[in-house]
């Protein structure tokens, strides 16, 4: 991945995320943790989440998907989801099942490379309920590259009047492209060689998982990477 972000645009991001939260603290929840078979989560290093564990938030099988009931802003994988290169789809069903107090988002993720260390780094594709997108890089513990900023869609679906809304979403590799879609509609794309940096498909190898940010409670069905 290209370092292209500022560390004033950096510092903006974090004093919004604090200033956003500030008033609609990290619901904890009882009973937390990661209980779906072989998946693991961790918590995003965001200043609000300071402090925070990945049993603050919840993440579930139920209905034969997976409920995430968020707590802090977390990332969430099986390492079965790895990916060594090729042309590859990361897909999955999102139930917003409730409004949030300011619109915070979920999505896919791909690219995921030391998950659990502070030089982590992953791609990720995430909507929120005013029917906008975001395609950002985490390249460590404490930067962000933004690559598209939040974005309207007329295909991202914005949530209903009783706060609720569903978008499939998916991420397709692809020969020399990447496409971001909702529900079945290209909302963006990004030449593979920008992702992966000049290397040997290295942003686009390694683990394919899901995000879910800040107080959210969302039902996610079929997620699953597809070789192709």
């Amino acid at each position: 991945m290209k370092k292209t972000i500022a560390t004033a645009a950096l510092l903006a991001l974090s004093a919004t995320a604090v200033a956003a939260q500030g008033s609609d603290p990290d619901k904890l929840q009882a009973d937390g943790g990661v209980k779906v078979p072989g998946w693991t989560g961790r918590i995003d290093p965001r200043p609000a989440s300071q402090g925070r564990k990945i049993t603050d938030a919840k993440f579930v099988p139920m209905g034969g998907g997976i409920h995430v009931t968020a707590g802090p802003a977390a990332i969430y994988w099986s390492a079965e989801n790895s990916v060594d290169g090729g042309n590859y789809t990361v897909a999955a069903t999102f139930s917003q099942t409730k409004a949030s107090a300011h619109p915070e988002a979920y999505g896919l993720f791909l690219g995921g490379q030391n998950l659990e260390a502070p030089n982590q780094s992953y791609l990720y594709f995430v909507v929120r309920q005013d029917g906008k997108f975001l395609v950002n890089h985490r390249a460590d513990d404490s930067t962000v590259h933004k690559i598209i900023d939040w974005t309207a869609h007329e295909a991202v679906k914005p949530m209903d009047e009783a706060g609720k809304a569903t978008n499939a979403l998916s991420i397709v590799v692809e020969g020399d492209k990447l496409s971001f879609r909702a529900n079945g509609t290209e909302v963006a794309s990004l030449p593979r060689a920008t992702v992966d940096g000049g290397g040997e498909n290295s942003g686009t190898k390694g683990i394919a998982g899901i995000r879910v940010n800040h107080n959210l409670d969302v039902h996610i069905d079929g997620f699953a990477v597809t070789k192709q």
